[in-house]
């Protein structure tokens, strides 16, 4: 019989695919299925974006790349984020990168290992638990409460933090809550961090272009403090609805950045070449697609939250960035991984339920507002007739 090392039985996943695949599932089988439970945009990339990567490969773009992305990509990339957040940041401290995860692998992996602490928000990406816990690294939750607006506490996050904490993950505007930490926690946080020298923070900071009412997103490069220590995780995935091409970036700090280079290497040579002149057009070409996307999620969000208080049993905070709400689904008597079940079978309606983004996640749903607006108010309709005629399970 084979024998596989344990730190494999550790690995976690992401339920929203396994939700996807069921979906799908029933839709081919002839059921009219909503799926409000994966995150990703249901917009096409714009035109020019792909016409940029035809083009690359009509120019002879078929090889390999350096491991760390074409230099034009990488100076795209450091001169967009010098005008949307006053900061310089060198071509040289980004890596161009097959995604989101690839981040958060190489930086859980560079951290982790047994006898050592990771903190990671709870409920939050369900990938930073997995990866933490393959690596053999105690996981250490961050509690993000809805009393909190959903945002992490500076105060109890820096209570955490011991001499056995080596990496501290924080994502704002957040997945699966919506939270969008504001400035001044952030200020809190940094100056707290000045005591502890030795703890690394990786920042995912993919849905940086996605907030509302009036808020604005604080990158966690503005911070010269922690920069030595800062390890920046963002992307095109969800900004540019091109979560099919796998293109997202880091930025590393100097003494790290060696290190993901080679791992890059040996887990993925390089990114797709044409994939990158795409990512290049999206950087330095028009950003109105953009702007029209995030204003039709900011639409949609106010449509989802106020539908959600409609329902019987069900309360739902107003979110301040990505496109997701998280609603509080204590007083209808379910849990939350069984409404959610129950939802996509029976009322053909697709989420995902709180406790896959962690233990704190019980009693709350994840709703993706990525999809038409009459699919959403399809959707609301038929959880509103569910959960009038079912009793919790």
């Amino acid at each position: 019989m084979l024998k596989t090392i344990a730190a494999f039985d550790r690995i976690g996943e992401e339920n929203a695919f396994a939700v996807l695949a069921r979906a799908m599932q029933l839709s081919a089988a002839g059921r009219d299925i909503i799926n409000l439970g994966i995150g990703q945009p249901d917009f096409r990339t714009p035109d020019f974006i792909v016409e940029a990567a035809i083009k690359a490969l009509r120019d002879g773009h078929h090889g390999y790349t350096p491991a760390v992305g074409i230099l034009p990509l990488r100076e795209a990339v450091a001169a967009d984020l010098g005008k949307r957040f006053s900061v310089k940041v060198s071509p040289d401290e980004v890596m161009i990168m097959p995604g989101g995860k690839p981040t958060m692998f190489m930086s859980i992996m560079m951290f982790g290992q047994p006898g050592v602490d990771i903190l990671y928000p709870d409920p939050g990406f369900p990938i930073y638990r997995s990866m933490i816990e393959f690596t053999g690294a105690r996981p250490i939750p961050v509690p993000i409460r809805e009393e909190n607006n959903f945002a992490f506490s500076a105060e109890e996050t820096l209570k955490l933090i011991t001499p056995q904490t080596r990496l501290l993950i924080v994502n704002s505007p957040a997945n699966p809550t919506g939270g969008v930490t504001p400035k001044t926690e952030v200020d809190k946080l940094v100056a707290g961090l000045e005591r502890f020298p030795d703890v690394a923070v990786m920042s995912d900071e993919i849905y940086d272009h996605m907030v509302y009412d009036g808020e604005t997103h604080v990158c966690l490069l503005a911070y010269p403090s922690i920069r030595d220590r800062l390890i920046l995780l963002n992307g095109w995935s969800k900004t540019y609805a091109m979560t099919g091409w796998r293109l997202g970036y880091a930025v590393w700090p100097g003494k790290l950045y060696d290190y993901a280079r080679k791992l890059a290497v040996n887990l993925h040579s390089c990114v797709n070449a044409s994939a990158q002149y795409a990512g290049l057009a999206a950087l330095t070409g028009p950003q109105d697609e953009v702007a029209k996307m995030v204003a039709e999620f900011d639409r949609r969000r106010k449509i989802v939250v106020a539908g959600l208080n409609k329902l019987p049993g069900i309360s739902c905070a107003t979110p301040k960035g990505a496109f997701y709400a998280f609603p509080n689904i204590k007083r209808t008597g379910w849990k939350a991984k069984a409404l959610a079940a129950s939802l996509l079978e029976d009322a053909g309606v697709a989420l995902i339920g709180g406790p896959d983004f962690g233990v704190l996640g019980e009693g709350y749903m994840r709703v993706s507002y990525a999809n038409s607006t009459e699919n959403i108010l399809k959707a609301l309709d038929r959880m509103g007739q569910f959960l009038a005629s079912r009793k919790a399970a």
